[in-house]
């Protein structure tokens, strides 16, 4: 490896996802985009599991969504940060996926046809953070694909309802109204399985 190459390496671990970037789509040099794919290849892999879970397919998904990412790189406008995109890019994705391969299968709660006339109800977070984290993985695992989903993008990656709206192309106040439901039914899940006994011990 020659002087310039080394230095290269070595300064690109400590740049930033934007300088990372802009040094990408200046020079073209795949280096700098592999810097974030090990950044990100982890994180978008655990999501992909989470949301099919399924190794082999989770694995195919990291790829697409890094060639998804690869190929709109020069869209990204850092509206919001580079991770949010990245995770946006990954939900959707997965989304689409288990829609095209599980036609029926049911994705939010909404999906059911209630009408979203309801009125919102102030369920608290602790619904969510109290739970034991093997309890709460159990719980998990059985909502709608979709409700996992706005969950994590909240309470996991501390996603804004703005954000997260941009994610599902929904206005902020069916989101809001999304993630009560999905608290609601984590909450009804919760009781099911294991009774009424408080959620944390």
């Amino acid at each position: 490896m020659t002087a310039v190459a080394t230095r290269k390496s070595s300064t690109s671990a400590v740049l930033s996802d934007s300088q990372l970037i802009a040094l990408y789509l200046r020079d073209q040099d795949a280096r700098y985009f592999s810097q974030l794919y090990r950044r990100y290849a982890g994180k978008v892999f655990a999501k992909c599991i989470s949301m099919l879970a399924d190794r082999a397919m989770a694995r195919d998904a990291t790829q697409d969504v890094f060639i998804k990412i690869l190929l709109n790189l020069s869209k990204f406008t850092e509206q919001s940060s580079f991770s949010t995109w990245v995770y946006s890019i990954t939900y959707n994705y997965c989304i689409d996926l288990i829609r095209k391969k599980k036609k029926n299968i049911l994705i939010f709660t909404e999906d059911v046809g209630r009408v979203s006339k309801e009125v919102e109800v102030d369920i608290p977070d602790s619904v969510i953070l109290d739970m034991e984290t093997n309890r709460l993985e159990v719980v998990m695992e059985k909502l709608p694909v979709g409700d996992k989903a706005i969950l994590n993008m909240k309470y996991i990656d501390d996603m804004s309802i703005k954000e997260i709206g941009d994610v599902l192309d929904k206005t902020e106040s069916a989101i809001k109204m999304q993630i009560m439901r999905a608290k609601i039914r984590a909450q009804g899940l919760y009781e099911e399985i294991y009774g009424t006994e408080p959620i944390s011990n």
